[in-house]
């Protein structure tokens, strides 16, 4: 027999419909969404619900109906099953066939058995005694043995959470650094890996639920820093019950068109999530010259400490208004605004190596995130300064904007996994290049990212650039063929007039060649997400030395005389 059910995923923590565990189920309703009008009204009807238009087959009119009526489906099992009042969000997707129900859960067990008795009466368009049926699968759901409770954890220690679509990597890495300063022992997860005082404990990629849970697991860890990604959130939710900072850096364009995330917007309500959960006494960070970041806050039970490179941006005017903080660039100093004392400057933008001398727009902001979040944990000032003056670029965030000086050019290694984060990378080049000098760009992408975001990073480096190559992420193509990976680049790269795209099998080939092109003043870099430490080796091998705050200082001062 046939089924209506696509997935059922048991979410462990808050997530995109709840703060608190649930269950997702997603459902194929193309036998009440392609049904005869009057046979979908019979079916609503003997479920109880008399006064509805279904509207026309297929339309977006029908997939509302279905959606009150899921929802009515629901609650008419619970209520036979004696679970009383429940929580139910039921939301459309795209395809106007398909529909997710979402419901908060206490025991697995018996929140499975739930799960399985909706699909089963959505299963039963059609037939006679609906009725009868609710009445069976609300006894059964009943009578199922409760199960276990939520894995959820409920930390001990301060938890800081960090999301956003660019930034989050660093961002974390400099709380953790500041934490470290102020002499805590600090573990924290990224996308990396897990991380205690410094040193991997476990590589991978521990942005979901399972990260959170390496790092609290530390013995002796007093302050927990957790990245927490758009994946794991939709997957499994979020690992902690509540923390006590969240940041959200900014929401752009990004693994669209995965997991029932389409829009930018949607993909915000998923990021938004961690802002729920802050504990009120606590403080939701957040980017004022983001809209939708900055919108975050309203929802949030805690305060809000809001950045902005601009010291009048409204949304500053507005959070100090609302009676929170703020952090700022005034007069070249990073400084927290306050309503109810005088402008605290901290340290000079230039005396922050990771900012590349005030440069990097992206790594200002991350910058003004880190002290934000650090000193709403309550942690020193001098131990914000020393953990911002302190943080290197190669040293403590590997992968991320690492310059390198070869002979008399630069290289530069930076994740810059899409289009935002590519004009960041070009930003870069253009501020260390030397009059006279080129841009060299390695393009790459890993193969779930959807053609229109590939095409346009091939537009965007298209322009930017004075060379572009194309090199393969071979272990994160996931399933993709090169050679469509490379056609969908050059479509990018064509409409700027750029025809002239070789391509090669890895980032660090791709690398070689663009070194091997290289000439005095020349910057190349490479959009790096699994060649770091070969192409690290592999320059030094070549004399590379990694740029101090220094040399990158007097490299940014010759570019722009």
């Amino acid at each position: 027999m046939l089924t209506s059910l696509v997935e059922l995923r048991v979410l462990d923590g808050a997530n995109l419909y709840f703060s608190r565990a649930a269950v997702k189920l997603t459902l194929d309703l193309t036998a009440l969404i392609d049904a005869p009008a009057p046979a979908a009204k019979a079916y609503a009807s003997a479920l109880g619900l008399g006064a509805t238009r279904p509207g026309r087959i297929g339309s977006g009119f029908r997939q509302r109906f279905a959606v009150r009526v899921v929802g009515h489906i629901v609650r008419r099992i619970a209520r036979e099953a004696g679970i009383g009042r429940i929580g139910v969000r039921v939301r459309s997707e795209s395809d106007v066939h398909r529909l997710v129900v979402a419901f908060p859960w206490a025991h697995e067990g018996r929140a499975r058995a739930l799960g399985a008795a909706i699909v089963e009466v959505v299963d039963a368009f059609g037939s006679e005694d609906l009725p009868d049926l609710v009445s069976s699968v609300g006894d059964r759901v009943r009578n199922e043995p409760a199960g276990d409770p939520p894995p959820t954890l409920r930390p001990k220690v301060p938890v800081v959470a960090v999301t956003g679509t660019n930034g989050k990597t660093t961002t974390s890495r400099m709380i953790a650094h500041i934490g470290r300063a102020a002499g805590l022992h600090v573990g924290w997860s990224s996308t990396d890996g897990v991380y205690y005082d410094g040193e991997l404990v476990k590589y991978g990629d521990f942005s979901g639920p399972s990260g959170a849970g390496q790092v609290l697991s530390q013995p002796g860890v007093q302050l927990a820093v957790t990245e927490t990604a758009r994946g794991g959130i939709l997957r499994r939710g979020v690992g902690v019950a509540y923390n006590d900072v969240s940041v959200v850096t900014n929401v752009t364009a990004d693994h669209l068109g995965l997991g029932g995330i389409d829009t930018v917007d949607q993909l915000a309500e998923v990021k938004a999530v961690i802002t729920k959960i802050t504990r009120p006494r606590g403080w939701c960070v957040v980017n004022g010259d983001d809209p939708r970041t900055f919108a975050m806050r309203l929802d949030s039970p805690a305060k809000c400490w809001v950045f902005s490179r601009d010291p009048d941006s409204p949304s500053i005017r507005a959070v100090l208004d609302e009676g929170g903080r703020a952090t700022t660039v005034l007069d070249g100093f990073i400084t927290v605004l306050d309503q109810s004392s005088d402008a605290e400057p901290l340290l000079k933008v230039v005396d922050v190596p990771m900012t590349l001398s005030g440069l990097s727009h992206y790594n200002v902001e991350n910058a003004l995130a880190a002290a934000s979040a650090a000193l709403g944990l309550g942690l020193p000032r001098n131990a914000v300064i020393e953990g911002l003056s302190t943080f290197s670029p190669a040293e403590n965030n590997p992968g991320r904007m690492n310059m390198y000086s070869v002979r008399d050019f630069t290289v530069v290694i930076d994740l810059a996994h899409n289009e935002a984060g590519l004009e960041a990378l070009l930003e870069i080049m253009n501020g260390v290049r030397q009059p006279g000098g080129r841009l060299l760009l390695a393009l790459g992408s890993p193969g779930d990212r959807a053609d229109d975001m590939v095409a346009a990073m091939g537009a965007i480096g298209a322009r930017g650039a004075d060379r572009v190559v194309i090199g393969h992420k071979g272990d994160y193509l996931r399933g993709r063929p090169p050679e469509e990976l490379e056609a969908v680049f050059r479509e990018g790269t064509s409409s700027v007039g750029v025809d002239d795209v070789p391509s090669y099998p890895t980032e660090l080939e791709a690398a070689k060649a663009l070194v091997g092109e290289a000439e005095a003043g020349d910057v190349v870099a490479v959009m790096s997400l699994q060649d770091r430490a070969s192409l690290d080796e592999w320059l030094r091998s070549e004399g590379a030395t990694v740029d101090n705050p220094e040399t990158l200082k007097a490299k940014v001062e010759r570019a722009q005389h």
